[in-house]
């Protein structure tokens, strides 16, 4: 089994990147936040790796950090969610919130991603509210962190998309540490 991949990164798409490890092409497909973080083509990459096996089909899927795989690990899991599930799901909400919605069981915010209807998300919360609240690193309502969180809720709540409030939360070139400032900050990158 492939735990981990370090090599060149030789292809680059929304869907998958190929990893050259020692002139070996590993197509490795990855959840959008991963996609964006990983760098240019020619750099080095070190992704953790799940290997998918099924009878016909041996495929990977590539994270940058342990809580994003067990999260995309516990995704598959649960009845109805596949791997190609499991990354869109995670392309589609920040995992911070999306471990905060299905801990608090927030069937409407689940629902919202691209793929998971009512019973999908209901299922979501059921079995994995357990299971995931452990992979969070902060809690959500203390220092900086909960300020970011809350800063990415009124931007969705304000109508942005999370994944662009949160690449334009991250482009904030002198974060702040109050919520009204932060927010300001980040306004004006949406904005431009």
């Amino acid at each position: 089994m492939i735990a981990a991949l370090r090599g060149l990164l030789h292809e680059k798409t929304p869907e998958y990147v190929i990893v050259d490890v020692g002139g070996v092409g590993y197509q490795v497909y990855l959840p959008l936040p991963a996609f964006y973080e990983i760098g240019e083509l020619g750099d080095e990459v070190l992704l953790r790796i799940h290997t998918h096996v099924r009878d016909d089909t041996f495929q990977l899927y590539g994270f940058k950090d342990l809580p994003q795989q067990r999260l995309f690990e516990h995704l598959i899991s649960v009845a109805g969610i596949g791997p190609k599930l499991a990354v869109t799901i995670l392309s589609g909400m920040d995992t911070d919130f999306l471990i905060g919605a299905i801990v608090d069981a927030d069937i409407a915010r689940l629902s919202t991603i691209p793929g998971v209807g009512k019973k999908t998300a209901e299922r979501m919360a059921l079995e994995l509210k357990e299971k995931v609240g452990d992979l969070t690193l902060m809690p959500f309502d203390s220092g900086p962190r909960g300020i970011r969180q809350d800063v990415l809720s009124a931007l969705e709540n304000l109508g942005y998309r999370p994944r662009d409030a949160g690449r334009a939360l991250d482009k904030v070139e002198d974060p702040a540490d109050q919520f009204e400032t932060l927010l300001k900050q980040t306004l004006r990158v949406l904005a431009n």
